[in-house]
């Protein structure tokens, strides 16, 4: 009975440590009991979300949104295209939402949905700063509405955004659709270049890169000013960047050039001068006090464009 016990034990153990061996290292027969399973069983449904992703895991729906009508764009209309890569993505510490209903409007898809973080467009689902911006633009009296149209993906590099880069196109698909929505884009605000640092671009490629994509606007009759941020810090391993951030460098050079080359180039908020790491929540990203200095920097910034512009 003993001798009965032991081996049936034994076989009991054997058989737990073939069966954790054979899922570890996918062998006979783990993969094939797997697959029965799913036969017999079928695939595990994951829970439903209210967000949806296209396969480069931009937001393209959200449930909560609210439609609205586009409102008609005038003289007193802000309609901002934002690109760049999480800095200018829904990776916010904190969210905001319209204060003035429809007239702070994310343009997507030539639909227009009251504006509310996340924004559609962009990756990610967590906060940003720029339905603050255009709140705050309204509040300034600077404009009546303000259309939010963001095209930001986490980690991109400025070759991405080139004329031959997987962004291109896209760029071209969002121009294409605010302008049949009725829409000229009035100002275009770049905030990327944390990624091009980590990689090692030269300012020479960097420049390049860069100018490829404003000729891509031009040529799509984007005639706006593009504003280009000095944007490179982005600390530590986990967020795919270094220890410490040397202000220096190549992507900052290339950037301060950009903003003083004329073809419609102008310069954008400094995120990494304005910002210190308090306003962080990750060494990277921009916190709820970051939003809130990288927001009223933006609104300084258009509001004295915009006197300038009005006075010629």
């Amino acid at each position: 009975m003993r001798k009965t016990m032991a081996v049936g034990l034994a076989a009991l153990i054997a058989i737990y440590f073939l069966g954790g061996m054979s899922a570890r290292r996918e062998i006979f027969p783990w993969p094939q009991l797997s697959a029965l399973k799913k036969q017999v069983v079928g695939e595990k449904v994951g829970a439903p979300s209210r967000y949806t992703f296209d396969d480069k895991e931009r937001l393209i729906g959200d449930e909560s949104k609210t439609l609205v009508t586009c409102p008609a764009q005038t003289d007193r209309t802000a309609v901002l295209l934002i690109l760049g890569q999480s800095n200018a993505a829904n990776y916010g510490g904190q969210r905001h939402r319209s204060n003035y209903g429809a007239r702070v409007v994310n343009a997507f898809d030539k639909k227009c949905f009251v504006a509310a973080s996340p924004l559609l467009g962009s990756t990610n689902t967590r906060g940003e700063y720029w339905t603050l911006l255009a709140n705050n633009l309204i509040a300034s009296g600077q404009n009546d509405n303000v259309i939010l149209a963001p095209l930001a993906y986490s980690g991109s590099e400025v070759a991405r955004w080139a004329a031959d880069g997987d962004f291109n196109p896209v760029l071209v698909d969002t121009v294409k659709q605010l302008q049949d929505s009725g829409y000229r884009i009035t100002n275009v605000l770049w905030v990327q270049g944390e990624a091009d640092l980590v990689i090692g671009t030269t300012a020479e490629a960097y420049q390049e890169r860069f100018m490829s994509m404003v000729n891509t606007l031009r040529q799509h009759g984007v005639e706006a000013p593009v504003y280009i941020s000095i944007a490179s810090k982005c600390l530590e391993p986990s967020n795919g960047g270094f220890k410490e951030h040397i202000p220096d460098n190549a992507v900052v050079r290339a950037q301060l050039a950009l903003s003083k080359s004329g073809h419609g180039i102008r310069e954008g908020v400094n995120s990494d001068a304005l910002l210190d790491g308090d306003d962080r929540y990750d060494d990277c990203h921009f916190g709820s006090t970051g939003g809130e200095k990288a927001s009223q920097a933006w609104l300084n910034l258009l509001r004295s464009d915009g006197r300038l512009e009005s006075s010629r």
